[in-house]
């Protein structure tokens, strides 16, 4: 139906005709995310026209058809002015269940939590999703959600979570994530006065079922602990997203520090979960990725601080199973061969600081990327292992996919310049040496413990013979004069001393006029006439020298040699 005609029905329209009237609009326009610009005023009466039907005491299902059209009309960011206003906003949330404008959130009882239709249920999700929308879309929007305490609203609601509808916890906690991640000035108020990240803590908790066993300790799933369904894996992803925005800030306390290592408790219980697919588990792992390298390093301890099960092996008295965990994941983003920056980056930064910082997770790592090597017939870069694909990322063309790579390789080997450059050869490592002023050799500045790394006995036997710039055994290079003839033999010596001629005439200095004029009659000469009577010795010009030697008309070794004092120098 056109626009013009629902806008002139609706004038005289009451609620049953009105909820009508939108239900036709939205079936037309389900689907609907680019809108016409020629009909951006319309659009925007029509917000306005919903706005006052909400404002009416009117059924749900009006109300419910009436969210659903203003739904619509929020993914378009031009006509948002009637809803990012004060009253636009209250109305959707109140239309939400969140109580805004209180004082302090602490205590305040959330509607959320009382009975609900399920007519009613679906006004509030509806007006959550409108909320996300607009919040998203609408800078002013946000101003207005700042100005009428929606976070304390949002906080108030997490209180209740145990008792959420999926969608209505979904986008609850979606809605305070857009908040967290829109408005960074918000993130203080949510972590220090309402207390956000203990809330969302506890949502995680509840959601994962976890089991507490001892401080910081979640009881271990078994194998016979189905799969993590898909509703509570859409909200432990939301509340972990919102985590991370909460957590970004360096001002910290005792009792976050407490709340950090409870959430990596909690996150590594997360990484021993499955989840319904291969793909969400791969996406929850990848939260928990990013999570975690916002959390203290000193907090990873908590990883790997776990008894360990029966059937585990046990490495250096630690539980190694989610640090392994993490490693697969970082394989399965290697292997997938783009987006490096954002699907790679952050777990190689995890395990360089966890490896940094805690002994046996760099020496469990160690072992598993950069094994004691014994062929090195092929180029570092050259294979399938994990090593091999991390050389190669090396010199990859993002810089700081690259740096991360590097920076994690360097870790992996205690910071030692002579270790890394046996893993990877001079030529892959001279980006990072170079920025760390390291290319001379040397070590970085982070203390480790003083265990030598040992070396097989076949690395032992060929290491003479290894090309440090390659980091490998290369094959001997032909010789290129073996296949020519005596003749051509002393065409190639005759020409080359005819090219040192030319360059030591380019370098006589303008100082030494003698040695100049000199050497510029005698090189006019024939080539051959000034060679061919000398079997092995020193032809010296000024400051010149050239060292060869001859032996039956076979040039056996020819070396160019500056002498920067003028005189000959005699063997």
């Amino acid at each position: 139906m056109d626009l013009k005609n629902i806008l002139a029905q609706l004038d005289a329209a009451n609620e049953e005709d009105t909820e009508r009237l939108l239900q036709q609009y939205n079936r037309e326009n389900t689907q609907t995310f680019t809108f016409d610009h020629k009909e951006e005023t319309l659009r925007i009466k029509l917000c306005e026209r919903v706005l006052t039907v909400l404002g009416r005491q009117v059924q749900p299902t009006c109300q419910k058809t009436c969210l659903e059209t203003l739904r619509i009309l929020s993914r378009d960011k031009h006509v948002l002015a009637p809803v990012a206003t004060r009253e636009g906003m209250l109305i959707l949330a109140g239309m939400a269940r969140l109580c805004t404008g209180q004082e302090d959130g602490d205590d305040q009882e959330s509607p959320q939590g009382f009975a609900q239709s399920q007519e009613e249920e679906r006004v509030v999700v509806e007006a959550l999703k409108c909320l996300c929308n607009v919040l998203y879309n609408s800078p002013a929007a946000q101003q207005v959600s700042v100005d009428v305490h929606l976070d304390r609203g949002l906080c108030a609601n997490l209180r209740t979570a145990r008792t959420w509808q999926h969608e209505v916890g979904l986008f609850t906690l979606r809605l305070l994530f857009l908040l967290s991640a829109l408005r960074p000035d918000v993130r203080g108020i949510l972590r220090s006065k309402l207390h956000a990240v203990k809330l969302l803590t506890e949502v995680l908790e509840h959601t994962l079922n976890v089991n507490w066993v001892g401080p910081y300790e979640a009881a271990c799933p078994g194998p016979e602990v189905l799969p993590l369904p898909a509703e509570k894996n859409e909200r432990a992803m939301e509340a972990l997203k919102a985590l991370f925005n909460l957590t970004l800030s360096e001002a910290r306390n005792e009792e976050d520090h407490h709340q950090f290592r409870l959430i990596a408790a909690i996150l590594r219980h997360l990484l021993m979960l499955k989840t319904e697919t291969e793909e969400k588990t791969e996406e929850a792992h990848s939260h928990a990725v990013n999570l975690l390298n916002n959390l203290p390093v000193s907090c990873l301890d908590v990883l790997i601080d776990v008894p360990v099960q029966g059937g585990v092996d046990e490495y250096g008295g630690k539980n190694m199973e989610a640090v392994q965990v993490l490693i697969d994941f970082m394989e399965i983003r290697i292997d997938k061969g783009s987006n490096y920056k954002e699907g790679l980056t952050p777990v190689l930064s995890l395990l360089t600081e966890g490896s940094r910082c805690h002994r046996e997770i760099r020496r469990y790592i160690k072992a598993q990327v950069l094994p004691p090597l014994k062929d090195v017939k092929n180029r570092p870069e050259i294979g399938t292992t994990t090593r091999n694909k991390l050389v190669r990322l090396m010199t990859h063309v993002d810089m700081g996919v690259k740096q991360t790579a590097a920076e994690f390789l360097f870790v992996l080997c205690k910071e030692s310049v002579d270790n890394l450059l046996k893993y990877t050869g001079y030529g892959n490592a001279a980006g990072l040496l170079a920025a760390r002023g390291l290319l001379a050799g040397g070590r970085g500045d982070t203390e480790y413990s003083d265990d030598e790394d040992s070396d097989t006995e076949e690395y032992k036997s060929v290491k003479p013979f290894i090309n440090p710039i390659t980091g490998h055994i290369e094959e001997p290079m032909p010789n290129p004069i073996e296949e020519m003839t005596e003749e051509q033999k002393e065409y190639e010596a005759e020409k080359l001393a005819n090219m040192f001629v030319k360059l030591s005439s380019s370098w006589i200095s303008p100082s030494q006029p003698s040695n100049s004029a000199n050497f510029r009659t005698e090189s006019a000469r024939s080539p051959s006439s000034m060679w061919s009577p000398l079997r092995s010795g020193i032809l010296s010009k000024g400051p010149t020298a050239f060292l060869f030697s001859r032996s039956r008309g076979t040039v056996e070794r020819t070396e160019f040699i500056k002498l920067a004092n003028g005189s000959i120098w005699e063997q």
